[in-house]
């Protein structure tokens, strides 16, 4: 009888010990699953320009008056030991022009991709990325000014491909990509392929872009993109691009100086010059314009809501833009209020 009792303990005691073991295993598949996002919107009227005549500053995105819809996105992530992937979907204006897509409503991928870590200083990622050129990205979450750069909007968005990234210390790292031609990121029907690289140190990074710059490709484009940390308070960013497509393009460079005035309350300055070159077609004159860029930024955090006012001063050398009075000129001047909400 005894023994019996005894038996029966050990065998309630295996099943306990076999349901919580299956319930731990359970909850770490589980930590593997992560969610982010944002949402954003905001409102903007222009300033030396009356707001139905449509005028823009001819870069991407944050291009409506009055109030409007940023974009929402929802980034799915499952990391396992060795492999993952990373789903990002994204709506409205922001995510529609990130994505040449015409729908603002339904759905669009983003960023779908699947990695493999080979080694603790190798990883290979196959799919669809966002790009690694420049100082900005395509998620206003991310970017400190709301508005984006010349050089951000005349570059690509996201590339298609195969990449390899390399730790070749722990300040010195090497990317190397083959992908389809610039924002070609479904197919590559012309059988066209393009080729990035990327050579880092110490937050500093040096990008290089080639496609065959024909059926509306980029050509081929070096990058300098990093910033340095000047005090506790203050970081200064740098981004410098030239870009050469059989002898048309765009060249500049942009400063990004930021101050933390306080825990909650940031502010900084983009100052960019950009221009084009060899009848380039960027600006809408069709000339070798340049234009210099000013856009001043609060930021201002409530736990995860970001309140950003924003004033930008765009000047060209030729008169592309519209007065209140429908006049042209060279100038154009906005005031933008975003909200920005992360999880």
């Amino acid at each position: 009888m005894i023994r019996t009792k005894l038996t029966l303990v050990l065998m309630l005691l295996c099943t306990s010990m076999t349901v919580i073991a299956q319930e731990e295993e359970k909850k770490e598949e589980e930590k593997k699953f992560s969610f982010s996002g944002s949402v954003d919107a905001y409102y903007q009227t222009n300033l030396t320009s009356s707001d139905d005549i449509g005028q823009t500053f001819g870069t991407a995105f944050a291009n409506q008056t009055g109030f409007a819809l940023g974009m929402g996105n929802l980034i799915v992530n499952y990391e396992g030991e060795k492999v993952g992937a990373v789903l990002d979907l994204v709506t409205g204006p922001r995510g529609a022009g990130a994505t040449f897509s015409n729908d603002i409503v339904d759905g669009i991928v983003n960023q779908a991709y699947v990695y493999w870590n080979v080694s603790e200083s190798t990883k290979l990622t196959f799919g669809r990325w966002n790009t690694f050129l420049g100082y900005e990205v395509i998620a206003p979450a991310s970017n400190f000014n709301y508005s984006t750069s010349y050089l951000f909007s005349s570059g690509p968005f996201s590339h298609m491909g195969l990449k390899a990234d390399f730790a070749l210390s722990d300040d010195l790292s090497l990317m190397l990509a083959v992908m389809n031609p610039w924002d070609t990121n479904n197919t590559s029907t012309t059988g066209e392929y393009s080729f990035g690289a990327q050579l880092g140190y110490a937050d500093q990074f040096l990008n290089i872009y080639y496609d065959s710059g024909k059926n509306g490709g980029l050509g081929f484009e070096i990058d300098y993109t990093g910033g340095f940390d000047v005090s506790d308070d203050f970081f200064l960013g740098i981004n410098a691009a030239y870009n050469d497509n059989d002898g048309a393009g765009f060249y500049g460079a942009a400063l990004y100086p930021q101050i933390v005035t306080s825990d909650a309350f940031k502010i900084g300055l983009r100052g960019e010059y950009f221009a084009e070159h060899g009848d380039a077609g960027i600006f809408a004159d069709g000339e070798d314009d340049s234009v210099f860029a000013v856009t001043l930024t609060g930021s201002y955090a409530i736990d995860n809501l970001i309140i950003k006012p924003e004033l930008r001063l765009d000047s060209n050398s030729e008169e592309i833009f519209l007065d209140s009075n429908t006049d042209p000129t060279k100038s154009l001047a906005v005031f933008t209020l975003a909200a920005i909400y992360t999880f």
